[in-house]
């Protein structure tokens, strides 16, 4: 499999673990340095976002990524595209917003580093 499948393979496992509240499978697929950025313009690391995520008032159903270009060199891969989350926050709601994701290679495999994503677009 290519490196840039790979990534993107990841990156569908995490947006699966979101779906299904699993914070084992979400945290195993971010780094231990990992640090993201919402929409908001808020900030977590990674025990915040898995915290966040997968425990606190906003439920996930789901999320798409759409346009998806990943480059990889070497050991690390920027991933962009558009986001599309299907949550409950306040009642169900579908967002759409534009992502990049940090990704870098471990023993485990491809590990996200750093993300951000937004603004809003929908």
């Amino acid at each position: 499999m290519r490196p840039e499948d790979e990534v993107l393979a990841a990156a569908a496992a995490r947006a699966d673990a979101l779906a299904r509240g699993d914070t084992d499978a979400l945290r195993a697929l971010l780094h231990p340095g990992f640090a993201w950025t919402s929409h908001r313009g808020e900030t977590f690391d990674r025990e915040t976002y898995v915290r966040r995520n997968t425990g606190g008032e906003l439920r996930w159903y789901g999320q798409t990524l759409e346009d998806v270009q990943v480059v990889v060199v070497g050991g690390t891969a920027v991933l962009r595209c558009t986001a599309v989350d299907r949550v409950e926050a306040d009642g169900p709601a579908e967002f759409r917003m534009p992502m990049t994701q940090t990704w870098v290679r471990s023993g485990q495999g491809w590990l996200c580093l750093a993300g951000h994503a937004g603004p809003r677009s929908v």
